[in-house]
């Protein structure tokens, strides 16, 4: 089934350099931008009554790449989630680290 457009858990965003992200608000679509589950447990209709639309419409799902069928492409994007859950630890404590002044510097910085 495509992605549920209709489903109030349906997000899509598009940015300058003309990208699109569709998803699923509470990751209950493994397949997402492609396709969201036959019986999705998480599907809750949009409440759009009474609203007009303008020019400003969801972009058209992308062309679907081999490998959903037999789940090879939901693993790939599984193993790259989790190398990015595995990382975000190290790569937040960096950041922070960042923000903490040294030295002289702490003494002499300007308030914002």
């Amino acid at each position: 089934m495509p992605m549920r457009q209709e489903c109030r858990n349906f997000e899509s965003r598009s940015y300058a350099n003309g990208d699109t992200v569709r998803r699923c608000n509470l990751d209950l679509a493994p397949d997402a931008p492609w396709r969201c589950p036959e019986n999705c447990s998480g599907f809750a209709p949009r409440m759009d009554a009474g609203w007009s639309y303008g020019s400003m419409v969801t972009p058209p799902t992308p062309a679907e790449p081999p490998g959903l069928d037999d789940g090879s492409a939901a693993a790939v994007l599984d193993e790259a989630e989790d190398i990015l859950n595995s990382i975000g630890a190290r790569v937040l404590a960096e950041v922070e680290a960042e923000k903490v002044p040294k030295g002289w510097r702490r003494l002499f910085r300007r308030r914002s």
